[in-house]
């Protein structure tokens, strides 16, 4: 259900948020963003780019086309691309029906983002569709954690209000499963647990899935 333009005061309360965040996300993922970013080509699509935390790690130039539904990202997401030196094209859609031509495209970035699309299998497999052949997919995602675990359960029981408040974002998504099942040729991928006082989003992965 896109709940884009029937929820504006959340919306924008969602983008001040992350906006806010940005400084807390670069300490916590900047080195690892860096190490991926540094093999991007010059141009490439994002999915949910929000207000732009990613585009600091793009080197300048690049030409960035921003899958970004959410309208109240729109303004904080071209002043950072005017601060870094992007050439941005934001696209309005949703993850799960972009408006690409297949096999057009050489990498795609999706960073804290499938876990609040409202299909990540269906997004994953847009992302493949407009891949070209040994195109990349790069991703850095929280996920669950293990089965059976205290905090696993701590998930299962935070997830509904959490969902409510962090504008979709489910805790509980076993969103490596989802790569691993997607039907790329590769996906090579490294689990971590954050370091976070935010133990329900501590376990994370992070890599490159190929087409």
């Amino acid at each position: 259900m896109d709940t884009t333009h029937r929820h504006p005061v959340k919306n924008r309360l969602h983008s001040w948020l992350l906006e806010r965040g940005e400084a807390y996300m670069h300490r916590k993922y900047g080195p690892r963003k860096k190490a991926i970013f540094s093999r991007l080509p010059n141009s490439v699509v994002e999915i949910g780019s929000g207000p732009g935390a990613n585009l600091r790690y793009y080197p300048p130039g690049t030409r960035l086309t921003a899958i970004e539904p959410n309208a109240a990202m729109h303004a904080p997401l071209r002043a950072n691309a005017v601060r870094w030196g992007i050439d941005l094209t934001i696209r309005g859609v949703k993850g799960e029906s972009l408006d690409l031509v297949s096999e057009s495209v050489a990498a795609v970035v999706g960073t804290l983002v499938l876990c609040s699309v409202d299909s990540p299998r269906q997004v994953v497999a847009e992302i493949l569709r407009i891949l070209k052949p040994g195109g990349r997919f790069f991703f850095l995602e929280h996920v669950a954690a293990m089965n059976g675990t205290p905090l696993n359960r701590f998930q299962d029981w935070l997830a509904k209000p959490w969902r409510w408040a962090f504008d979709g974002c489910h805790l509980n998504r076993d969103t490596h499963l989802v790569l691993g099942q997607a039907g790329f040729s590769t996906v090579d991928m490294d689990c971590f647990m954050l370091t976070s006082p935010a133990v329900m989003i501590m376990p994370h992965i992070f890599g490159v899935a190929v087409k």
